[in-house]
């Protein structure tokens, strides 16, 4: 008897579910938003945003024009780090260039260079606009190094430095060159995911309220969770190709590693779609109305799921309220699923705390959708 009423609860089910492909087969366009638009998104984010910064408009008062001031220009030009726009004797004119915005910082080169240089105590000069304050950080610090560089050219020869007390030697791990695209991919594709899950979603949910074909359903033997296990399956499929097509389009275009566990992986991006999923399905029960349903799933998802997911900026860094509220947020745990599996190697006793937050947000949200989901009209 049991097996018997199974077997009408699956069929019914798998009968939700072809009803539902008939509808994405028939609407081109939930296709489209589904797969090419975070493939489209994510190629156009990866390229577009970046905190890489190199060829910084250098403008430099050379007051010294002698060999050892040129060869440091050179130097500083040679790595494609600086960019020469502006050079001269006159103070003001690389001011001037400074204030416009047409450099980002001033090399000054003061008279008596390369005498200073072989004496062992020369002295350089870097102004640096402050205006944006990640370029100028970044243009110090390359600017030190540089410098740094250098002073084994041009210090004095046959003098040695005292070896320091201590000696550091720095290793960066996981991301040894420091590219964006490294750590920004991963976060891309939560972020875009999130978007289009609960989007179609809700969409698709609250089409069925407004066209009325959710009356009819209501009118045949199919129960809550047939109606909302058949129409979510679909496109927890889609999800998941849509997993495949970022991750492949992430390790193609932008060389993302897979280091880790690609069950870990799969099982993530699977409990993070069904809790999208159940959110999109909570938006358009609650809503009814496509208009009202894309302005809540746009809400809900892609300002939390970009500004509190550790996406762009470190959760530690938040204030306290956002950083409590950030723990709400879904797309936080599958970001720290992403980056630990693609990027540290991480299996699943590293990665368990984010995959059990990820459980709890499915079920919760699946559970609130199907207590508001009625057989009845109001």
């Amino acid at each position: 008897m049991a097996a018997s009423s199974f077997r009408r609860t699956l069929n019914r089910t798998l009968a939700m579910a072809g009803k539902e492909v008939q509808h994405i087969r028939r609407d081109i366009r939930t296709l489209y938003l589904a797969l090419a638009m975070p493939v489209l998104m994510l190629v156009l984010f990866g390229f577009g945003i970046s905190f890489d910064v190199d060829h910084l408009e250098l403008a430099v008062v050379d007051q010294d024009r002698s060999t050892a001031s040129r060869e440091l220009v050179r130097h500083f030009t040679a790595s494609n780090e600086f960019t020469l726009v502006q050079e001269g004797t006159s103070p003001e004119d690389a001011l001037r260039e400074l204030r416009r915005g047409h450099a980002v910082a001033v090399l000054v080169v003061p008279t008596g260079f390369s005498q200073d240089v072989g004496s062992g105590g020369a002295q350089l000069q870097l102004l640096v606009d402050g205006a944006d304050g990640n370029t100028a950080t970044q243009a110090l610090a390359k600017a030190q190094a540089l410098v740094q560089a250098a002073s084994a050219r041009f210090g004095p020869p046959g003098v040695s430095l005292p070896a320091p007390p201590l000696e550091v030697r720095i290793r960066t791990l996981f991301n040894p060159t420091g590219r964006s695209a490294l750590y920004l991919v991963p976060g891309l594709a939560s972020y875009l995911l999130a978007i289009v899950a609960v989007l179609i979603t809700a969409l698709t949910v609250a089409r069925e309220w407004e066209r009325g074909s959710m009356e009819q359903l209501f009118a045949t033997p199919v129960g809550r969770l047939e109606i909302v296990v058949g129409k979510l399956l679909p496109y927890l499929g889609i999800g998941l190709l849509q997993v495949l097509l970022v991750i492949t389009v992430g390790a193609w275009v932008f060389d993302v590693p897979v280091r880790g566990s690609l069950g870990v992986l799969g099982l993530g991006a699977l409990l993070f779609l069904i809790g999208m999923l159940g959110q999109g399905l909570l938006i358009s029960v609650v809503t009814r109305n496509q208009v009202v349903a894309t302005q809540m799933a746009t809400m809900t998802s892609v300002l939390p799921s970009m500004l509190l997911s550790g996406f762009i900026f470190p959760i530690e860094n938040l204030p306290l309220p956002l950083r409590l509220l950030s723990t709400l947020i879904p797309a936080r745990y599958f970001v720290g699923t992403l980056r630990g599996v693609l990027l540290r190697g991480n299996g699943f006793a590293e990665l368990w705390p984010q995959l059990v937050a990820l459980t709890l947000f499915a079920a919760l949200m699946l559970a609130v959708a199907m207590g508001r989901f009625q057989r009845r009209l109001d």
